[in-house]
Parts: structure tokens; C-alpha cells; sequence
């Protein structure tokens, strides 16, 4: 398992890493039509939902669900303080396409 002081220093690479990413996303995806938006913005950061990802894919767990649940949301707490439902954590993975 990642210790807590990997998981902050993976936390920064992912921030410095997704705002060019995005826009290279936007640049080379086709825009869809203008919906309309419904949710929030989200209080779990996109960096935030990275490392979540990459701490599932480094632990022992085989089902994510069970991983956020029992992991994230009982002992990581100190590290994500504004931890989503699991459902909006789908949702936010999906927006992100990193699946």
C-alpha cells in the first residue's frame, strides 16, 4: 500500500499533470451540444479522483466500490476531507476518462 507521504507527493504530480491534459483534451475531442449542466461542481478535485484511481490499482482490492467505502472513506478521511458518494465518484471518473 502507498504510504501517505507517496499519495500527497502522487496528489501534486496529478495537479501539475491535469491542466495540461485538459487542454489537450479540448483541443483534439469534438464538442457536443450545449446541455444543461445539473450537478454542482464537485468538492473532490480532479487530482483528488487520480489518486483515488491510482491508489485502487496499487491496493488489494478488486472492486472499487467496496476500495472507496471501506478505504478511502473510513481511513484515508484526514486525506480527503470532502470525500463524494461512490455514485459521484463514477460520475466524476467517467468526466474525466480515465476508466
Amino acid at each position: 500500500m502507498i504510504s501517505e507521504s507517496k499519495a500527497t507527493e502522487i496528489y501534486c504530480m496529478a495537479d501539475d499533470f491535469l491542466p495540461r491534459f485538459d487542454a489537450q483534451v479540448a483541443k483534439y475531442t469534438i464538442k457536443p451540444g450545449e446541455k444543461r449542466k445539473y450537478h454542482r461542481d464537485s468538492t473532490l478535485s480532479k487530482a483528488e479522483v487520480m489518486v483515488i484511481m491510482i491508489l485502487f490499482y496499487d491496493s488489494n482490492y478488486r472492486c472499487l466500490k467496496h476500495f472507496y467505502l471501506q478505504h478511502v472513506c473510513q481511513n484515508l478521511r484526514h486525506l480527503f476531507p470532502k470525500v463524494v458518494s461512490y455514485i459521484r465518484l463514477v460520475e466524476l471518473e467517467h468526466e474525466m476518462n480515465i476508466q
